[in-house]
């Protein structure tokens, strides 16, 4: 099979496209015949950085999507065949998406519903279980995001034209909250109404925080954040009393500093939220509540839902990451031959 692997830490240079035996599942293992692999910003990230403990070589790529082609022990027969979408394959494993079959435990593998294309599953993964957690932090919130599940509270969402943002503006829709977002354009505003936004605010040619409490007179109940850093000051200027701040992102040498009285005299909660290490049971919950989403058609992607596909081929992956790195707008994907 054909798949791309890396030895070392680096550019988009490190990776070699090469081949290798088709894997046989071990127990309590699938094996996806991956159709697209969905490349994020965590997936160029951890190429700069050294192999986990033991690899010697790695398949990139947390995302994608699929065909159950065969399964190990433990895991049910009857699963050969099901279309699905995969979340942290490589995680302190050795087997991402980007290659024609991948290995990933059982419940890594959920599955999608035929209404549903392969582009939307290789979106979902990363992105919209970061957007979950966000969205369901929030001190006495229901936890969970289903309709009717956000009603009555505002949501701002930093960036509504990223992956994560534009998770997270569906999904707060799709639970019935009222959302406002920030952009940096007009084309970027188009896409986040697209999305489902209420309101959109170009930070760079309006008063963001003006605009922002027009929509939200009490302020907003749950920043979905993408710079905290830089948007510290926003955010405590516009959060309503008990309101969470959950950041998801940052530069290397970000640093977030926040004045600690108005903090505290609002009760602002600054929430990180790293997918990876979220608690058990909250990404089991956002497993469900993503998957329920989506059989309900309440996540879409492409330009009309927001989210623009740039795809590439699996020999073009240098490509890919290079595009991701400087800021292409959309859902980078790989299609695998």
């Amino acid at each position: 099979m054909k798949c791309v692997v890396r030895t070392a830490a680096g550019g988009p240079e490190v990776f070699q496209l090469v081949e290798r035996p088709v894997p046989e599942p071990g127990s309590g293992e699938v094996r996806v015949r991956v159709h697209i692999s969905g490349v994020n910003p965590t997936d160029w990230r951890s190429r700069r950085r050294a192999l986990p403990r033991g690899m010697d070589e790695q398949v990139p790529h947390q995302d994608g999507a699929g065909v159950i082609d065969a399964v190990g022990s433990q895991v049910d027969p009857a699963r050969i065949g099901q279309r699905v979408w995969i979340w942290e394959a490589a995680w302190e494993r050795p087997w991402g998406t980007a290659q024609q079959y991948t290995l990933v435990p059982d419940r890594h593998a959920v599955a999608l519903p035929d209404h549903a294309p392969f582009e939307l599953g290789a979106a979902l993964g990363v992105p919209a279980l970061t957007a979950h957690r966000a969205l369901t932090v929030h001190d006495g919130g229901p936890g969970r995001i289903a309709p009717g599940s956000l009603r009555g509270a505002t949501v701002l969402v930093a960036g509504g034209a990223g992956a994560v943002g534009n998770a997270a503006v569906q999904l707060a829709r799709w639970a019935g909250a009222r959302v406002v977002t920030t952009v940096s354009s007009p084309a970027k505003a188009a896409l986040a109404r697209a999305a489902g936004a209420h309101r959109t605010v170009d930070y760079r040619t309006q008063d963001a925080v003006a605009e922002i409490l027009d929509f939200a007179p009490k302020g907003v109940d749950i920043v979905v954040e993408v710079a905290p850093g830089a948007n510290a000051a926003l955010d405590m200027a516009v959060a309503a009393q008990g309101a969470v701040v959950a950041y998801y992102s940052g530069g290397e040498s970000e640093r977030l500093s926040v004045p600690v009285l108005t903090s505290l005299s609002a009760n602002l909660r600054w929430q990180s939220v790293y997918v990876y290490t979220v608690p058990p049971a909250a990404k089991r919950q956002a497993l469900t509540d993503v998957a329920a989403a989506v059989n309900a058609g309440a996540l879409r992607v492409g330009e009309e839902a927001g989210l623009p596909l740039h795809r590439y081929g699996l020999e073009h992956i240098a490509d890919a990451h290079a595009a991701l790195e400087q800021g292409v707008v959309g859902k980078v994907l790989l299609d695998i031959p």
